[in-house]
């Protein structure tokens, strides 16, 4: 019996050391496995964290540039409304002067107009006063010319003609004396 206790107690034995055995290598595999699956989880986490850093500074570099372009954009913006702005007082300063100018030039040209027709109003009433002065003249003359013609053809006043005292010089030759002159205007020869 002792001899089959130790044939059991070796068989159990070595049916435990076996147990042992396969269970130490079932874990060895499965411990192998978690590894395996430990590094290639090690791997892509790697993977994943490098993927991201390269992301993370791709859309910090992106957003740098963004932040860029935003900055450079406002200040254009600002010096462009700056400068419309200062285009637009001087446009408006412009526009200001020119209507001031444009009224100065309106009066300028209203008084010019006014000293035409002022001076239109003067020369024709100087014309007007020239032709009446031409025909007043003109009037003149012809009264006075009629008046002498009438003196002179009714022998009044100075104009009379002497009356004929002697005849006798007239007969003597003397004929050039005040009477044939006066003969002579009277018409007779």
């Amino acid at each position: 019996m002792k001899a089959k206790t130790n044939l059991e107690n070796l068989y159990m034995k070595r049916n435990t050391e076996l147990q042992i055995s396969q269970t130490q290598k079932k874990c060895n595999k499965t411990e192998e496995l978690l590894l395996e699956e430990i590094e290639k989880l090690r791997m892509k986490t790697e993977e994943e964290n490098r993927i991201h850093m390269e992301i993370e500074m791709f859309l910090r570099k992106e957003q740098q540039k963004l932040e860029e372009k935003l900055e450079f954009w406002m200040e254009k913006f600002d010096k462009d409304t700056e400068m419309k702005q200062n285009e637009l007082n001087a446009l408006k300063a412009a526009k200001a002067s020119d209507l001031t100018h444009l009224q100065d030039l309106a009066k300028m040209i209203r008084e010019y107009e006014q000293v035409i027709i002022e001076d239109r109003i003067e020369k024709e009433k100087t014309r007007k006063k020239i032709e009446q002065d031409e025909l007043e003249l003109r009037s003149a003359i012809k009264l006075q010319a009629w008046w002498r013609g009438t003196v002179v053809r009714r022998e009044i006043g100075s104009f009379k003609m002497p009356k004929d005292k002697d005849d006798s010089k007239d007969a003597k030759g003397k004929g050039k004396g005040k009477g044939k002159d006066k003969d002579k205007r009277r018409g007779k020869k």
